[in-house]
Parts: structure tokens; C-alpha cells; sequence
């Protein structure tokens, strides 16, 4: 029997029209009045000349009240809908007027004009700003913008320049040509932590960070990042900033992580606000990397932007890899790479390998905020960096320069940005473009044979079906090789093969001895590679090979290997693997971040995934178990390398957050979490007690409470930190991620009924609930009693904020890997969330998806 789910209309590629008339200019004007604001818009119309004649034009509203409409200054009567209003037009030019009252004080969805503790800000994206006003509301309609704001609030800000402002109001002027969706306002009690930037043409830029009075000390370091990302954009890609000022404001209240507005980028408070005592060495790296990826995007996603929302990953993938090149020059790209596979892995594999799977470009959605995921924004961004492997340092820059030259102010698509790659380097891409059609992560095998001097690695590449797409077609990968000697020395420096046909081989001819292949160097695709290799040639690439990415990789294969083993035939841990890793360890020509990363295991997710992959039904308890068996011995093991390590890695005050000091501070504390197991949490209460900054402080209280001594310090956290809102995120998560998992369901419901949990707050929320999917274990207890949690608390939210519920759905895509008893009561609470009357077209399309229909 078919699970049964409401029924909606999805919105295709292959219906794309353009709009019948193009805006040349929109002006607004904002009375902000509580739950009486009024907005009026006056926008000069022109019939497209690209597009078909229409009498009748269509305008995207919701939630608003019109309360007038005039086309040339006469009144007009449009017919209006749910979705927006339809109204007669006149031939050739036209000015439509209207005003409309909102109410943004019980605009709970983030989404449109709301309130976040007093302070009225907006979030367009995807489809926000017909909550605002009745517009065009799509990317491929690009108009200047004026607007004033009438308001008592002492800041009011918007997109671009400052035009005017007197007692009550401002006024602005973006004479760029935009979307609706990077439209922006703020109005509040605000502070500002100035700074400046001197373009390389000499133009000044006045750079403002917008705080709630009381944060400005925790600003420094995201205008450091905002600078050090415009002279690294001009520097790099040539992209000179172009307008007179640049805001950020930061917002408790905000569904993502930030967007990119034209000139004023509104920011999650949690990536912006940092202090060594209130931020972790990981609160530090994401500001870094996402205030440069908001302000790249002036150019990749605001100056060119996307034509349609099915395009979307032009924008998200360019600039991801954009921001992920940045962090790496910021910090080391060895470092970088592994943390970017890491993060790919987990989300991004996870979602191509379930019901969730879509290609990078889709080919239809019902609602645009369910595909700001994993696989438009990371896999997006591997996409151009494969791209840019076959075409070469070179042909990439000359593609880039040809596609800001070519589409500066347009509304581009995907085939406009492979022309210019194919228009630049004189190549055909046609088959790589598949890389954007196809859903699914390839998955590679490969043959080795030597003889008589020559090594053939013979690959093959299966596509699965996923979704929508049960047949596929080859890809274009290329796989990065590399071949070391029987001493460990590097015989064939890394070339890249290019594979473009299911089944095909390739030859190193003249070489005087078996060499070890090092394949997918750099993880230059996103693919699965299986490659039957035994544990000593593991051993032995970890030991040598000269690829940072291979060498980790090679130590993660070992781990993998281990601890499958424990699971599915009760094997001991490996001595080889342990004393593999204490070698790598003690090789002090490793950076200690990397040492760090080498000494982590995989996650119980990802074990989960590779014992399903290889036939097995995942025990999620199993799991856990073998990870803490794996842990006491190799904390038995490594104890006097582990102690050194600790002991020389620590970071003297004062507090810095640059790579070389975090990436002490994270080999220091992951010695900690092994060697607390042997003493009695000796190290982990005096580092608790002394700490200077977050990452310790925090660091040790996670260990405290995963070794059940967390009580105690977990109060006296509370007590010293209560009145900072982004560090209780922290408190509240770590409870629940380091809670036993027969525990972790009562410590969650336990953290929903605090006082401080406010759960209209999207990071608060996820804090709690999203936190029970870091602790597998515990959220796929054996009685289901997690799952009944985290559903009745998505069925709450859904009506208040139907984009956090949608997304947090995905705690219960990989479903269908479990046992027969979890997959029906997983299926039962996915059927219970789709049956609620009155669920959003958010969560419906998604709980349809992972049930099936």
C-alpha cells in the first residue's frame, strides 16, 4: 500500500518561460509599523522584447493585505490569489503602484519582513519578497532599486548606497541591477564596528559590522575576514568590490547561515560574533569561510546571477569553491581538503545514496528551500574543481575572466557557463555536463597488473540509479595518480587520467619495479573508489606516500578496516593498524592539525553506510561499541606518544586563532578524549579549570561528559555563560551529542523543557534536536523512542517555521538501511508527519521523497 501524501504541483525546468516584461526601475517605501507596516511600491514596467506578448500581467504575493493598485495613476482592481494577483496592462511602458500592509511582528517562517528580538530584517531568498510586496518575485528579473524607510529605530539600512537620511528615515540607491531575492532591509538599536578597504583602482569602501549594543568586542575578527577576502578576491580572480559601503548584520533569529545581499549581508549571529573566550577554534574557521563566501558572491551570485532556481548551484557551487580555495590559502589546503572530503561524505554521499538523491542541476522541485543542500552546494562546488583539473590552471582563468565579461548583469544558466569554458579552452564538455544531469555518486573499481616494466590500473565506473533516473550514462572523472617506489620514494609524480567511458585503462610504461599506485589524489572526484587493498599496503601509503590527502586517506582505510572487522566478526583491534598510527603520530614533519585529523576515527554514520554497502545490515548499537572498544585500546596503546603530544602541544596565552595554534589546540584535545580513559579525567578537569578560551573549556567538558564526570562542570558552565545566547547553543548541543545513547532521549527532552529553550529560535532548536543526529546510537535507540521525540517536535514546528522543519527531516532519510523493526517505526513517524492537516508544501515534498510517493 502507497504511503499517502498531499498532493502538490511541482515546478519544472522544461516550463521555463521568460518573464513578459522587464523592470527598470522599482521604488520603495517602508512605514515600519509594527503589525501595521505599510509598503509601497511604485515599479516602472517595459514590455521583454525576448519574450511573448502578454495583456495581463502576473505578480507574486503572499500574506499581504492590498490596500491599493494603480497602473499610470489610475486605480486598478487585479484579481488576486493565494500566490499573488493578476492584473490588465496597458501596450508598452507602464508604472504600477501599489501599497500593502504587512505584518512582520507574527512572521515566525524567517522569511519576507520579520522581527528578531526587536530588530526588523528580511530573508528573500529563495521566494521571500512577495511576503513583502507584490513583485516578479524570480532571479531572472534584474532592476535597480530605491527605497526609503520611515521608522523611529536609530539604524535603518538597505542595498546599496547611503542616498539620504534626516530625523526618522533613510533612503538608498542600488544602481546595480538585482533580483528581488537580494533584497534587503534592517531596522533596529544597532552598533557599528567600523573598518575600511581601499580598492586596487583607489576607491575607499566604508565597512560597517551591525551589533546589538554589547557585541561590538565580538566583531574584530569578521572584519579581519571581510577584508582579507576582498583583497584575496582581487588579488585571485581580479573582482574589484563596487559600491561606496559594505554591511553585515548580525541576526539571532535566522533560518541559514547567512545571505549575500547586495551590499548588505545578513548574517546567523553565530558567524559573525567571536571572542577567544565565547568562540571555538571552529567558530573562528566558519566565519572566516563564510563571510568570504557571502562577499564572493557579490560577483558570483549577485552581478551574475542565476536565470532560474533550477540553476541555483551555478551560483552556490562556483562560490563554495571559491570560498573552500580562500580557506585554504587562509590555512593550509592539505588540512582544508581532508575537512571539505569530511564534510562531503557526510552529507553529500549520505544524500545521493538515499531517497533524497538529485543532481546537482534539478530537473523539477515543488518547494526551491528544499534543494539548498548538500548536492547543489558541495557537490556543486567539486563539479568546478574537476573542471578546472581538465582545463588547467590557466584555461580556468581565461574562462573566468570570459564569463564576467560575457554575463556581468545577466541571469545566466548552466550551459552559459560551459560555453565559456568551452569557448576559452577550445574543449567539448558536453559529456562532463552530465556531471550536472545525473544524480548519484559514481563508484569506481580498479584492476592493477605489472609486467615487464609497465602498470595498467584498468577502472570502471558504475552509476546506480537513484530517483527519477534508473538508467545512466559514463562520466568524465579525473582521477589524480600518483606511484611510489618499493623504498617509498615517488617514481610518477601525480598526473590526471581522464576516464570517460564505463570501462577503460591506462598505462605507466618504463618503470624498474612494482611501484605502489596512490589513486584519487587530492580526492579529485566524487566518487567511491573501491580498490581491494590489503592493510600492509595501507600501512605503507600512510607511511609514504606524498599526497596529504591519500596519506590521511590511506590511515582512514586502516580504521575502516578495523573496526569493520570488529563489528561483523568480533575481530580484536589490529596491532598494524595501531602501530601505524603511532608512527604517523610521531612524525614531526606532519603538521599537527593533520595528525590530529589521522588520529580521528570514522564516524558511526559513515560506518553505518560502508557496512550496508558491502551487504550488511548496520547495527547502530554494534557500532558504537566497536568505536569505544577501538578508543580503550588505542588509548592503551598509545599512551606514552598520546601524553607527549599532549604535553607539547600546548598553545601559551595569549589566545590566537590562527591555523598553526588550532591546529595544536585540536591534536591536543584529541589526545585528551583517549587519554581520559586511562586517568581518571585528571587532564580533562585541569584543563577545564584553566582554560582561557572556548576550545578548551568546551573540549574538556566534552570529554567530562562523554566519561560521565560532565554534571558537575556542565552547571558551572551554565552559571558562568547563561546570559550569552550563542555560547548556551553550545551548552545545550553538547549535551546531547555526548550523552550516553540509552540516555541521549531523556537528556534531550529533558534540555526542551529548560527554561532557555527556545524553540522558535532556529539555532536553539537545533541545538537540541538537531544535535540527537550526532549521536547515532542514542537517536536510533532500539525502542524508537527517539524517533517519536524528534517527530512530535517537527509536527510542533512545521506550522511556525515550515524551512527548519523541512530540512531537519533528513535526520530520517537513510531509513531504509536499518533493521526491519526501525525502518517500520521510522516509517511510522514519516506517515504520522505527512497525515498532520495543514503540513507545508515544505515538509510534505520531503517527507514524500523519503517515503516514496
Amino acid at each position: 500500500m502507497k504511503d499517502a501524501a498531499p498532493v502538490h504541483t511541482p515546478v519544472k525546468l522544461a516550463d521555463y518561460t521568460p518573464f513578459p516584461f522587464i523592470v527598470e526601475q522599482v521604488e520603495l517605501r517602508f512605514v515600519l509599523a509594527g503589525n501595521d507596516t505599510r509598503v509601497h511600491s511604485k515599479i516602472h514596467f517595459a514590455p521583454n522584447p525576448e519574450a511573448q506578448a502578454a495583456s495581463e500581467i502576473f505578480l507574486h504575493g503572499k500574506e499581504l493585505t492590498l490596500l491599493s493598485a494603480q497602473i499610470n495613476g489610475a486605480e486598478v482592481a487585479p484579481e488576486i490569489t493565494a500566490k499573488g494577483l493578476t492584473c490588465a496592462v496597458p501596450e508598452g511602458p507602464f508604472v504600477w503602484e501599489a501599497e500593502v500592509k504587512i505584518d512582520p511582528t507574527t512572521n515566525t517562517s524567517l522569511e519576507g519582513l520579520y522581527m528578531s528580538g526587536g530588530m526588523y530584517c528580511t530573508q528573500c531568498e529563495a521566494e521571500g519578497f512577495r511576503k513583502i510586496t507584490y513583485y516578479p518575485d524570480r532571479p531572472d528579473v534584474m532592476a535597480p532599486f530605491k527605497v526609503r524607510i520611515e521608522s523611529d529605530m536609530p539604524v535603518l539600512l538597505s542595498n546599496g548606497n547611503k542616498a539620504s537620511n534626516g530625523q526618522g528615515f533613510a533612503e538608498w540607491d542600488d544602481p546595480w541591477r538585482k533580483p528581488a531575492y537580494l533584497f534587503a532591509l534592517v531596522a533596529g538599536d544597532l552598533t557599528n564596528y567600523p573598518g575600511a578597504f581601499k580598492t586596487m583602482s583607489g576607491r575607499d569602501v566604508e565597512l560597517n559590522i551591525w551589533v546589538r549594543p554589547g557585541d561590538e568586542d565580538k566583531a574584530g575578527y569578521a572584519m579581519d575576514a571581510l577584508i582579507r577576502s576582498m583583497k584575496w578576491d582581487e588579488e585571485v580572480y581580479g573582482r574589484e568590490y563596487d559600491l561606496e559601503i559594505f554591511n553585515i548584520v548580525a541576526v539571532d533569529d535566522f533560518n541559514m547561515g547567512a545571505m549575500e545581499n547586495k551590499g548588505l549581508n545578513i548574517f546567523n549571529s553565530k558567524y559573525v560574533l567571536a571572542s577567544p573566550e565565547t568562540a571555538t577554534d571552529r567558530d573562528f574557521d566558519l566565519i572566516e569561510g563564510i563571510i568570504a563566501h557571502e562577499y564572493f558572491h557579490n560577483w558570483t551570485g549577485n552581478r551574475i546571477t542565476c536565470r532560474d532556481w533550477f540553476q541555483l548551484c551555478l551560483k552556490e557551487g562556483l562560490t563554495v569553491f571559491r570560498d573552500q580555495q580562500f580557506s585554504g590559502d587562509m590555512r593550509g589546503h592539505a588540512v582544508k581538503r581532508i575537512e571539505d572530503v569530511l564534510q562531503l561524505r557526510a552529507r553529500q554521499f549520505r544524500e545521493d545514496q538515499g531517497p533524497l538523491a538529485h543532481p546537482v542541476r534539478p530537473e523539477e522541485y515543488i518547494e526551491i528551500n528544499n534543494f539548498y543542500t548538500a548536492t547543489v552546494y558541495e557537490k556543486g562546488a567539486e563539479v568546478i574543481g574537476m573542471l578546472k583539473a581538465l582545463v588547467g590552471d590557466e584555461g580556468y582563468a581565461k574562462a573566468l575572466d570570459l564569463y564576467f565579461e560575457r554575463h556581468d548583469g545577466e541571469a545566466a544558466t548552466i550551459e552559459d557557463w560551459l560555453k565559456v569554458f568551452e569557448d576559452a579552452t577550445g574543449r567539448d564538455l558536453s559529456q562532463f555536463s552530465r556531471w550536472y544531469s545525473q544524480a548519484g555518486t559514481p563508484r569506481l573499481t580498479v584492476e592493477e597488473n605489472f609486467k615487464d616494466g609497465t602498470l595498467t590500473l584498468a577502472f570502471k565506473q558504475e552509476n546506480s540509479a537513484t530517483p527519477g533516473q534508473p538508467e545512466k550514462h559514463p562520466q568524465v572523472i579525473p582521477i589524480a595518480v600518483g606511484l611510489l617506489g618499493p623504498n617509498g620514494n615517488e617514481v610518477v609524480e601525480t598526473t590526471v587520467l581522464e576516464m570517460n567511458k564505463a570501462e577503460q585503462s591506462f598505462d605507466f610504461e618504463g618503470l624498474s619495479a612494482k611501484p605502489t599506485a596512490s589513486i584519487l589524489r587530492g580526492f579529485s572526484a566524487p566518487v567511491v573508489l573501491d580498490r581491494p587493498l590489503d592493510n600492509p599496503t595501507r600501512a605503507f601509503l600512510l607511511a609514504h606516500d606524498t599526497d596529504p590527502f591519500n596519506k590521511w586517506e590511506a590511515g582512514r582505510a586502516l580504521a575502516k578496516d578495523v573496526l569493520t572487522r570488529m563489528i561483523t566478526e568480533d575481530a580484536a583491534p589490529d596491532p598494524d593498524y595501531v602501530l601505524s598510527l603511532e608512527r604517523a603520530l610521531s612524525d614531526t614533519t606532519l603538521e599537527p592539525a593533520f595528525r590530529a585529523l589521522v588520529l580521528g576515527l570514522p564516524s558511526e554514520d559513515d560506518l553505518a553506510q560502508t557496512l550496508f554497502d558491502h551487504g550488511h545490515v548496520p547495527d547502530p548499537a554494534a557500532i558504537h561499541a566497536a568505536r569505544e572498544a577501538l578508543q580503550e585500546a588505542l588509548a592503551g596503546a598509545l599512551e606514552p606518544v598520546l601524553s607527549t603530544l599532549y604535553d607539547e602541544n600546548l598553545t601559551p596565552p595569549p589566545y590566537s586563532p590562527d591555523a598553526e595554534a588550532a591546529g595544536k589546540r585540536s591534536l591536543r584535545l584529541a589526545c585528551l578524549s583517549l587519554l581520559s580513559r586511562l586517568d581518571g579525567c585528571t587532564r580533562a578537569k585541569a584543563m577545564y579549570e584553566a582554560a582561557d578560551n572556548m576550545t578548551e573549556e568546551l573540549g574538556a567538558l566534552a570529554v567530562l561528559l562523554s566519561r560521565g564526570q560532565g554534571a558537575a562542570p556542565a552547571q558551572a558552565f551554565y552559571d558562568k555563560w547563561q546570559g550569552d545566547r550563542l555560547v548556551m547553543d553550545k551548552w545545550f548541543m553538547l549535551q546531547v551529542v555526548q550523552a550516553a545513547p540509552e540516555a541521549m532521549v531523556d537528556v534531550a527532552k529533558g534540555l526542551t523543557e529548560h527554561k532557555d529553550f527556545d524553540w522558535k529560535n532556529p539555532n536553539r532548536f537545533r541545538s537540541v534536536l538537531g544535535a540527537m543526529m550526532a549521536n547515532p546510537a542514542g537517536f536510533h535507540r532500539a525502542d524508537g523512542a527517539a524517533y517519536r521525540l524528534y517527530a512530535d517536535w517537527l509536527i510542533k514546528l512545521d506550522p511556525v517555521n515550515a524551512q527548519t522543519t523541512a530540512r531537519m527531516t533528513t535526520a530520517f532519510e537513510t531509513w531504509r538501511r536499518y533493521d526491519a523493526d526501525r525502518q517500520g517505526m521510522i516509517r511510522d513517524e514519516l506517515r504520522r508527519i505527512a497525515a498532520l492537516e495543514g503540513l507545508s508544501e515544505n515538509t510534505a515534498e520531503m517527507v514524500g521523497r523519503m517515503l516514496g510517493d
